[in-house]
């Protein structure tokens, strides 16, 4: 699987380039959560928004507006410790139970053995004391993705409660051949209990779901909100044999309730190395019916060395005309190291009749792509294109490539007042986040005649943690003539830890 950085850099450039002021941060994900990492990849979420407060009055009204916030954000341990304070001093609350079912969520979210065990028996404790609640389906699937986690790090129970929950979810009429599954896969391995259930709980559950729902429509929730979903994502811990074929047969499915389960299929055949793993991903990506299917097996497509998934994908990007199918081809062809995709995505970082959007994704896929020939493209093809959102991202991607002269080149375009002075601001604040020397950007002050220029060259000293850069920062605080710039450093100079710092503040109050 690529990096996290990468990921993220997509996502970034999705949305469009930072401000020179805006902070980039990518978190990784915590260590032993890789079967919790793929699942994500599919998009799999349970209800992420508590309800909204419906108990003006209830003691713990406030607590709960609180941690309900917490989740909203992310803030999963912030939103955990709310949640158990609710449960703990306001049992008797009617925001007791849903507290419960979202500090389960919450710790599901987490991750860790310790989270997990605390998620399951807060869903125990629903069961127990609010059996209305644990009846939902959302509280159901939770249970299965937490005990089907605590199965892979070898908890027997949890291995056959899951395969329970599948064979109680599909039919009963093939619980019998479930459960002897179980029974002699749990006394050889845990894992082989939970992918033997799954096998066929899945196989026969898919055409009996078929039935099941024929003539009363689409579920209106979440589909992940399900246990045949919860299910499915157990395929990734099924040796190939076994999954590939249950995949397919999800995969051959066109009704329309099905989209759901066929994009989580798609990510899954992904990670299974078959050899038939190319021809159906191709497949799908030009025949199913869901565009979102669709492109998901583009986008998985990048995970497939197989040099025709490189010519199908050149044919999206000429005949496709949908952008987001496009976006993710541009992706996937990075993700190749055939010199053909590399030359294919400087072709189309050339087309005039692209978006800006995606001759920008382009762009930055290259600038991840390491080498000399990308880096004098990119430069040539910095004076031949008209877009500055364009030029902004070469500016973004040379920087990602050091040790290559580009730390020189981006002063040199900070200092040519013929361009545009944004710019120019952003390729200073590219030199300085990547391998322009301090001695670089310190001599780079005098020659900068503008303020607008100078000023950013202020904010790019306070993010280099040198103790040069702090010695230029006070330098201006005390002797520039612009009394603006002075004010600037000073406040710069305000967020240092430098020791030399707090006296040179504490002598200007007393001056």
């Amino acid at each position: 699987m690529k990096t996290a950085f990468m990921v993220i850099a997509a996502a970034f450039f999705a949305g469009g380039m930072a401000t020179t002021t805006d902070k980039v941060t990518a978190r990784g994900d915590r260590a032993g959560r890789p079967a919790r990492a793929a699942t994500a990849a599919v998009a799999t979420s349970l209800s992420l928004m508590a309800p909204a407060p419906w108990a003006a009055k209830d003691p713990a009204d406030s607590l709960y507006r609180e941690a309900r916030a917490a989740l909203g954000k992310g803030d999963y341990a912030r939103a955990a410790e709310i949640f158990r304070r609710i449960y703990r001093q306001y049992p008797e609350s009617t925001y007791a139970g849903e507290s419960l079912y979202y500090l389960a969520f919450s710790e599901y979210r987490l991750g860790g053995s310790d989270r997990l065990r605390s998620a399951l028996n807060s869903l125990s404790l629903i069961e127990s004391r609010y059996p209305g609640l644990s009846k939902r389906s959302d509280a159901k699937a939770l249970r299965t993705r937490v005990c089907g986690e605590l199965a892979q790090q070898g908890d027997e129970a949890c291995a056959a409660e899951v395969a329970r929950a599948v064979s109680s979810a599909v039919s009963g009429a093939i619980s019998q051949a479930v459960s002897s599954a179980v029974a002699g896969a749990v006394s050889g391995a845990v894992s082989g209990a939970v992918s033997g259930a799954v096998a066929g709980a899945v196989a026969q559950g898919m055409a009996l779901d078929s039935r099941r729902r024929s003539g009363s429509g689409c579920p209106s929730e979440d589909d992940d909100d399900d246990e045949r979903v919860a299910a499915l994502n157990a395929l990734i811990q099924m040796d190939a044999d076994r999954a590939m074929p249950i995949l397919t047969k999800v995969l051959e499915r066109r009704d329309a309730c099905s989209a759901g389960l066929r994009r989580k299929a798609v990510f899954l055949v992904s990670q299974k190395r078959t050899p038939q793993t190319a021809d159906i991903l191709l497949r799908i990506a030009r025949n199913d019916p869901d565009q979102e299917v669709r492109e998901q097996a583009v986008f998985w497509l990048s995970q497939v060395p197989d040099e025709r998934a490189v010519t199908m994908l050149q044919d999206i990007l000429n005949s496709s005309s949908n952008e987001d199918l496009k976006n993710k081809a541009l992706f996937a062809l990075s993700q190749h190291r055939s010199p053909n995709a590399g030359r294919f995505l400087r072709d189309f970082a050339l087309r005039e009749n692209a978006s800006d959007e995606l001759r920008g994704q382009a762009i930055f896929w290259l600038g991840q792509r390491r080498s000399a020939d990308n880096v004098e493209f990119l430069r040539s093809l910095y004076s031949r294109v008209r877009s500055d959102e364009v030029k902004e991202k070469i500016l973004f991607s040379l920087s990602q490539q050091r040790g290559m002269g580009n730390d020189q080149w981006l002063l040199d375009i900070a200092r040519n007042t013929r361009e545009n002075i944004e710019l120019r601001k952003k390729a200073l604040f590219w030199a300085g986040q990547g391998a322009a020397s301090a001695d670089q950007l310190i001599g780079l002050y005098s020659s900068l005649p503008d303020s607008e220029m100078r000023d950013q060259l202020i904010f790019v000293y306070s993010q280099r943690k040198d103790p040069k850069m702090v010695d230029k920062l006070l330098d201006i605080a005390k002797n520039d003539r612009d009394a603006e710039l002075r004010k600037k450093a000073i406040f710069w100079l305000g967020q240092s830890h430098d020791p030399r710092v707090q006296q040179f503040l504490l002598d200007l109050i007393n001056r």
